[in-house]
């Protein structure tokens, strides 16, 4: 188990007040100061194992959304409380932390899904801080884990690590069944007979004892009794944690054969980077971080030496501020006379091709003017349709009434005014020949200006380059030096950066053979003594202690006529000589509790295979308030007074400052006591004048 030597913090609960008097003295030394480390004869101080929930991230595009499981000192809380209003996402954050770990879904409220696109868990696993990401949208068949914290490079590559199948030795379960010492269990899928099949364990499986969802607090399903298989495997997970489960010599054998394959495994690949790194000649961890240090540094010195080269450079040459500024303005007159230049240009290539239309449409007119001389004009001297002839007396022909009027039909009389139109053309073609001509004539002095604003241009920039060389030209030398200095500090620091990671990759390897080593060591004497043992002696014995756990923590919490309190050996809890079914929405509240912490807290004080983390959604629902003061009942018979969420939270402190040291406990709670002050790591208002409104602080509609 994690031995956790720090300090639990409790600044919210004043002395005299906030402890009732049924606290012992030490319990009371324990909540004013902190967290005591544990003796050294203390039995979870063995070798370090386990899964530790240090932060939860939410990413969304452009932001994250944090929640900090830790303390000041770096390490995982004992005791983490989320608060606040109902739909703002204390649960959320329990269900996200359980999709990291191999849930096959997560939430999907409305604030969620438009916005976050995957979810990231920095944990403990065996001491070491991984961190394990799962996109979000349409649930992912794959975790990727790396070891590193939040916020910080990493040391190592993406492991992809599939969801199923978890029997897998690649798959996310077996990496955490391991740290967990459970990889390679097996479950049968009867209890009656000993050649049944068998499914591999699942850390699915294990989250059973690990969180206690809101609808199973007061449901008549809190074993799983609606679903027979997982109530099935519910008692051979218990088993398995307790390690008195039967065919425990089979099983232990076959873990053992399992682990040493794996060991073997392991051994190679540690020699073949430990190979790569003999051949490198990388170094050692010491001289690489010595190396990596200086190269840092001379990049660091390299930048401001640059920096403070270009201020003197700057400094050094504003004698010549006077020849910059004329330069400037001949380049600003060579380009303007340049532009002047490139416009008359384009005037004449334009007016020319007008000229070139209006000469065009002169020639026209010319010619239909003088066609109207040439050709006699055309006179009607017969009738078109009767060819009668027509004399000029009558208006109308006498046989088909046709217009006599019109006697001739000539470009002159009924066309338009050619001449007009032929005089207006000739002026417009005039004018434009003039103001052609006065834009050619202007074409020779433009460009003559351009070439002499060039040529000013080119004589004032050699004149700041005759000035300035021979004061930029050593400084031009120095920063070609500090720039090769840069390249060389910068592929030392590559370099040292690639032998640090192939150090931490063997190192990481040689801790995974050590691991695996002690696994394999403690599971070797387990054998030597399991065919002494009986298991079902010892799983009689571990029932009755957790039963007589479940019955002390209800006699705590003042739970009202408590008798023959119990668990049955199915695990089944008993209030009264009847099933926990029997009991009032209330009752089985604190039923439901009293058993998931019973199982936790002799799981961890016996040095179990149990993860050592647990969460707890809503500890106090249907522990209404009625004023009645301790000990009111209820009709049902149960207590419902405020004072029980106290005792509940004064127990885990108890606990976890005494046998408890070293777990780690997650509530979400509406409205947490005072006593829980100092541990509430976030507490949401569903206000938007009073932040944090919820989980996605930024969805306040």
């Amino acid at each position: 188990m994690i031995a956790d030597t720090g300090r639990l913090a409790h600044p919210g609960a004043p002395s005299g007040e906030a402890l009732s008097s049924d606290l012992g003295a030490a319990s009371r030394d324990a909540l004013g100061s902190g967290l005591g480390a544990p003796s050294s004869g203390a039995p979870w101080l063995g070798g370090i194992h386990g899964i530790r929930l240090r932060r939860l991230r939410l990413s969304a595009e452009g932001r994250a959304y944090d929640v900090d499981f830790r303390r000041t000192d770096d390490s995982p809380r004992p005791l983490s409380v989320i608060a606040g209003a109902f739909s703002t996402g204390k649960t959320t954050i329990l269900e996200f932390v359980d999709y990291c770990l191999g849930a096959s879904d997560h939430p999907r409220h409305p604030e969620i899904m438009p916005k976050v696109r995957a979810a990231t868990l920095e944990v403990e696993l065996s001491g070491s801080p991984y961190l394990i990401e799962r996109a979000v949208g349409e649930p992912s068949t794959f975790a990727y884990l790396r070891p590193g914290r939040l916020d910080e490079p990493g040391s190592g590559s993406h492991q992809r690590r599939p969801l199923r199948p978890t029997g897998s030795p690649e798959s996310l379960s077996s990496l955490l069944l391991s740290h967990c010492k459970l990889e390679g269990v097996q479950l049968r899928e009867t209890l009656s007979q000993h050649e049944a099949d068998t499914d591999p364990l699942s850390f699915r499986d294990l989250m059973a004892l690990c969180f206690l969802r809101n609808e199973r607090l007061d449901d008549k399903n809190l074993l799983f009794e609606n679903a027979p298989m997982k109530h099935l495997k519910l008692r051979q997970v218990v088993d398995v944690v307790f390690d008195v489960h039967d065919d425990r010599s089979v099983e232990l054998g076959r873990r053992i054969r399992s682990i040493e394959a794996d060991l073997a495994a392991a051994r190679t690949a540690f020699q073949v980077v430990e190979q790569l790194v003999e051949e490198q000649q990388v170094g050692t961890r010491a001289e690489l971080e010595v190396v990596h240090q200086g190269a840092k540094q001379e990049l660091s010195e390299s930048a401001q030496a640059v920096a403070a080269l270009d201020a003197r450079a700057r400094a050094d040459t504003d004698f010549a501020q006077q020849l910059r500024d004329r330069h400037r303005a001949a380049t600003r007159e060579a380009r303007l006379a340049d532009a002047r230049l490139r416009d008359q240009e384009t005037q004449i290539q334009r007016m020319t091709a007008l000229r070139a239309t209006y000469a065009e449409d002169v020639s026209k007119l010319t010619m239909l003017a003088e066609a109207g001389r040439v050709f006699e004009p055309l006179r009607v001297d017969l009738c078109p349709s009767c060819l009668s002839p027509i004399d000029g007396t009558p208006e109308r022909c006498a046989t088909c009434q046709a217009d006599l009027s019109l006697r001739a039909l000539s470009g002159r009389d009924a066309g338009p005014d050619v001449g007009g139109e032929l005089r207006s053309a000739r002026a417009r073609l005039a004018e434009l020949t003039d103001y052609l001509a006065g834009l050619e004539r202007d074409l020779p002095q433009l460009r003559a200006s351009m070439e002499r604003a060039q040529q000013a241009e080119a004589q004032s920039a050699a004149e700041v380059d005759t000035a300035t060389a021979s004061a930029v030209t050593p400084y031009l030398v120095q920063r070609d030096t500090l720039a090769r200095g840069r390249e060389e500090a910068s592929a030392t620091l590559q370099r040292a950066v690639g032998g640090l990671r192939l150090i931490n990759s063997m190192e990481r390897r040689a801790a995974d053979i050590e691991r695996q080593e002690a696994l394999l060591a403690s599971l070797r004497e387990e054998l030597a003594d399991a065919d002494e043992q009986s298991p079902q002696a010892d799983r009689s014995t571990v029932v009755r202690r957790v039963s007589d756990r479940y019955q002390e923590i209800l006699e705590e919490w003042h739970y009202p006529k408590i008798a023959d309190a119990y668990l049955a050996e199915d695990l089944t809890p008993f209030m009264r000589g009847k099933p926990y079914t029997e009991a009032s929405s209330g009752g089985r509240t604190l039923i439901a509790l009293a058993w998931q912490l019973a199982l936790f807290e002799v799981a961890w004080e016996s040095r179990s295979s149990h993860p050592g983390f647990l969460l707890l959604d809503s500890p106090q629902k249907n522990l209404g308030q009625t004023g009645g003061g301790a000990g009111t009942d209820d009709p049902g018979g149960e207590t419902t007074d405020g004072a029980t969420a106290d005792r509940i939270y004064r127990h885990l402190y108890r606990w976890l400052a005494g046998r408890g040291q070293g777990a780690q406990v997650v509530l979400a709670d509406n409205v947490p006591p005072p006593i829980a002050a100092g541990d509430v790591i976030v507490r949401f208002s569903r206000r938007p004048d009073r932040p944090p409104y919820g989980l996605i602080d930024d969805d306040i509609l």
